[in-house]
């Protein structure tokens, strides 16, 4: 039933209608993959993110979220603090989240960022080779995420410099890179590419 509905997201194999107003949704698809949904509450959900293998539905009033699918690809989320989360965006199976204090969210294939851009902190989950594992990341004046299939870079623009983890054979390791003057980076499932667009 689609009455009501207000926005319709879509992961990897698998979409969710929401009806905002009514604190409910319609799931359908894979159901090990987000396809199935009929123990969440969805009330006071702001934003839905799909990864290719899990969902995620933002509470950003509350400062809560609630993940489902794979639960290595970023359908577990349990033990993530989102109160200041702010948005959340995905590449492939990752999640990135920015909270109150974070900015963005970000996903790879198999993984998840949350941002606190203000504080130049972050939290990463799923799976730890492909970006799910941050913890000796130095976020500190990161302006930008990227995610690739497989591995993330955090962009230091002011500053001219990056910090890249995950996969190292799918853009994990960027210890050579120049990154003064780049302005974007651009994504593939297996590369980056970073634009110096003023020069």
């Amino acid at each position: 039933d689609f009455h009501d509905v207000t926005t319709i997201y879509s992961s990897g194999a698998a979409f969710v209608a929401l009806k905002k107003d009514l604190g409910q949704a319609v799931c359908w698809g894979s159901a090990d993959l987000g396809g199935e949904c009929s123990g969440i509450d969805f009330r006071d959900v702001t934003e839905i993110y799909g990864g290719e293998s899990a969902v995620v539905a933002l509470k950003k009033d509350l400062g809560e979220t609630v993940c489902w699918g794979k639960s290595h690809f970023g359908g577990m989320c349990s033990r993530i603090d989102f109160h200041d989360v702010t948005a959340i965006s995905n590449t492939g199976g990752l999640f990135l989240i920015n909270f109150q204090g974070f900015t963005t969210y970000y996903g790879s294939p198999g993984a998840l960022v949350a941002l606190k851009k203000d504080l130049g902190q972050a939290f990463c989950w799923g799976q730890s080779y492909t970006g799910g594992e941050c913890t000796w990341t130095d976020f500190s004046g990161v302006t930008e995420i990227y995610g690739s299939g497989a591995s993330f870079v955090a962009l230091k623009k002011d500053i001219g410099q990056a910090v890249c983890w995950g996969h190292p054979d799918f853009g994990g390791r960027c210890s050579g890179i120049d990154f003064h003057d780049v302005t974007t980076i651009y994504s593939s499932g297996a590369a980056f590419v970073a634009l110096k667009k003023d020069l």
